[in-house]
């Protein structure tokens, strides 16, 4: 690895750029930007080709979301995209990329340079940003291959937290639906199973003839169910 590059920029006006979008859209973004970044060198012009796979690997997310994820960074034109016969290429627009370091300067600002000294790290400028991964990337994440636990535990989330997540339509679809299956149930009056076969076995008894027969001869003489004398 090339130690010119100490840390991956997040440029001030990338991250206004992309204020245009909600919060969850807006971790994605930079958790797929800084995905592409780690590939896309200034030698190579900033850009790389990635599989989807290895942008989910990476990030975390699943990958639908990294697919609507790198759709949304190239209509806000901060990448473009080629397609090739092996896959796509992305390139980083460089309007939102800072002047990648030689080796000694690893941050400028106002024409002033920070040199990458141990007594003088104090003065470095550093953005940390976290990446927020809500329930719902991972429950996908970790449900991936279990398609029923996934939508089973995507229903138990509030459903004002489903309704705020447009980056997968088809889970939320059957995670609302799982979810008024469950309410329904839990409202639902349940009878005894054996209140339910007693029930048929009289149904049984009253539809054959003999029994009929039979019922009717004690109510004559005055028996009992056992064709004993009522006391």
């Amino acid at each position: 690895m090339n130690n010119s590059r100490a840390f991956l920029h997040i440029t001030y006006k990338l991250y206004g750029h992309l204020d245009k979008l909600s919060g969850t859209k807006k971790s994605n973004c930079l958790n797929c930007y800084l995905s592409l970044m780690k590939h896309a060198w200034k030698k190579n012009n900033y850009e790389c080709g990635l599989r989807y796979s290895t942008i989910a690997k990476e990030t975390k997310l699943s990958r639908i979301t990294v697919r609507r994820t790198l759709d949304t960074l190239e209509k806000l034109h901060i990448i473009s995209t080629v397609r090739g016969r092996s896959g796509k290429t992305y390139k980083i627009n460089e309007l939102f990329i800072k002047t990648e370091s030689d080796g000694s300067i690893i941050y400028t600002n106002n024409n002033k340079k920070y040199k990458k000294d141990h007594l003088d790290v104090y003065k470095r400028s550093v953005l940390e940003e976290t990446i927020y991964i809500n329930n719902i990337e991972k429950i996908i994440r970790d449900n991936r291959n279990d398609k029923d636990s996934l939508i089973l535990n995507l229903s138990k989330l509030p459903l004002s937290e489903l309704n705020s997540d447009t980056n997968n339509p088809y889970y939320i679809k059957l995670a609302k639906a799982k979810k008024i299956e469950l309410d329904r149930e839990s409202k639902a009056t349940y009878v005894h199973p054996q209140k339910i076969i007693n029930e048929l076995t009289k149904i049984s008894k009253n539809s054959n003839p003999r029994y009929r027969e039979k019922v009717a001869f004690n109510k004559r003489n005055n028996l009992d169910y056992k064709g004993r004398p009522k006391k």
